[in-house]
């Protein structure tokens, strides 16, 4: 099966850039053994018609997946054809020398789930042929290096499409302090791994404002919505910079914290002053930035708020809600 689907393909991706004329569904039925087998006798029309659509649409689909430019011409008739340019599907020179090579070997190594992978692997392989010199082992240089970029929210797939093709989308979030979830409308522009965590930055629409959302707290499907854009994607999408000030990794004061002996090295590692305070607990002067609250939480039961009094007001309120919920 795979070896006939593979046939079909090369069969249709030839006729598509052997024409210099477009070319009407009927005219590649008739022209590729596959189609015809598929809407032969014992079928009937419409069953016929129905079998052929569906398996030309998942073609050109896979065609188009695997990088082939398809354009889709109508003419005075109103019947749609369909053509591969080959100056659109042709590659110009490309000289690679060894540390670039290596650096694509690494970036198309990054990826470990199946649809990045052969994406990755195709682009490379397109590479090559283009002109990555073939004696150069992409990985030699530094074999030492595994690369990964871990991606375990279902919503990473879907919001990387909806990025690349400029589809607003429709997801439920959970904030931090909400016990529940609500749908939010985006406009996606961007994803950005961090520390770990994969974040996309987009325009908002219900709050009309720039938004920046973890991916991990994105609950249900990601829904795409057929209208387009309603604002410019900017051409830099700061989409680090936001979550670290959101972090507190960006900080214009103190906190002062008790935390429990042999606990919270973290934020052990972030004090600017640390004193023993006995009975199993230490007093810890740590920078105070945006979101620390939410960091704080995590420690549970290890660490308390001493000041200032609105940080140790919200982590209330997030423990609070942790409890609804």
């Amino acid at each position: 099966m795979a070896i006939a689907k593979a046939e079909r393909l090369m069969n249709l991706a030839l006729c598509l850039l052997g024409t210099r004329r477009p070319l009407s569904k009927r005219e590649l039925r008739d022209s590729i053994e596959a189609y015809v087998e598929a809407s032969g006798p014992g079928k009937g029309a419409a069953g016929s018609d129905d079998s052929f659509n569906r398996m030309f649409e998942r073609d050109k689909d896979d065609l188009r997946e695997l990088g082939l430019v398809i354009e889709t011409v109508e003419n005075l008739d109103g019947e749609v054809g369909y053509l591969a340019r080959r100056d659109s599907n042709r590659l110009p020179p490309i000289t690679l020398d060894a540390e670039e090579a290596a650096a694509l070997g690494l970036a198309a190594k990054v990826w470990q789930q199946a649809r990045l992978a052969g994406a990755a692997s195709g682009a490379l392989q397109k590479l090559r042929a283009a002109g990555i010199p073939e004696d150069v082992d992409p990985y030699e240089a530094h074999g030492a290096l595994e690369p990964r970029i871990p991606v375990h929210e279902a919503a990473f797939e879907p919001l990387m499409l909806a990025c690349r093709d400029r589809r607003p989308v429709v997801f439920d979030y959970r904030k931090a302090t909400a016990a529940h979830p609500e749908p939010r409308h985006v406009e996606p522009w961007a994803l950005e791994c961090w520390r770990g965590h994969w974040y996309l930055a987009g325009w908002d629409r219900d709050r009309g404002a720039e938004r920046v959302f973890r991916l991990s707290r994105i609950t249900g499907r990601v829904r795409s919505r057929g209208t387009g854009f309603t604002v410019p994607v900017p051409d830099v999408v700061t989409v680090r910079e936001t979550v670290a000030s959101w972090a507190g990794e960006i900080a214009d004061r103190s906190a002062l914290i008790r935390l429990r002996s042999g606990a919270g090295y973290p934020l052990r590692a972030k004090a600017t002053a640390v004193r023993e305070l006995g009975d199993g607990w230490d007093e810890l002067e740590i920078p105070y930035g945006h979101g620390l609250d939410a960091w704080l939480v995590e420690f549970a039961a290890d660490v308390m708020v001493l000041e200032p009094a609105e940080l140790r007001a919200d982590v209330v309120d997030r423990l609070r809600a942790v409890a609804k919920g």
